[in-house]
């Protein structure tokens, strides 16, 4: 079993955007690797914020069904809510907004140590969860370096 990583909205976005197809190519990638590996783990507010992203801001849109369902499946990665209390504590720690703030405390509420994602430093730890930008790292390799 590969370790679990908690998938940040964007990686999602970009599975069904074409209009950038190297990335389509390895957010599916990466997501699909999670799904075979049962390694994948999200929250409310990543589901809320693709269901949006997918139905008003691709080009072109998903139509609300096929948004609806794919959203729903991300059920099986037992989707958390976030402490507000830790959010807003790594919010000042580590100087984040307060969204990527609650997207670390999410993290952390989930026994990911990992979070994908490109918004944040590849590499770098943020209250012990470290950082993967999955432009930087294909998923294959992950999982062989990380058992």
């Amino acid at each position: 079993m590969t370790l679990p990583v908690f998938v940040d909205t964007n990686v999602f976005v970009y599975a069904w955007d074409s209009s950038e197809a190297e990335k389509q190519s390895r957010a599916t990638a990466w997501i699909r690797s999670l799904w075979d590996t049962e390694a994948g783990r999200t929250s409310h507010q990543v589901m809320n914020e693709l269901y949006v992203t997918l139905t008003r801001k691709v080009r072109p849109a998903i139509d609300r069904a096929t948004a609806r369902r794919y959203v729903r499946t991300l059920e099986a990665w037992t989707p958390v809510l976030p402490s507000l209390d830790l959010a807003w504590e790594i919010e000042e720690g580590a100087s984040l907004s307060f969204w990527d703030a609650l997207i670390v405390a999410a993290a952390r509420g989930t026994d990911a140590a990992h979070l994908l994602t490109e918004d944040l430093a590849h590499g770098h730890e943020i209250a012990g969860i470290t950082i993967i930008n999955p432009f930087e790292v294909d998923p294959a390799q992950w999982a062989r370096e990380h058992p």
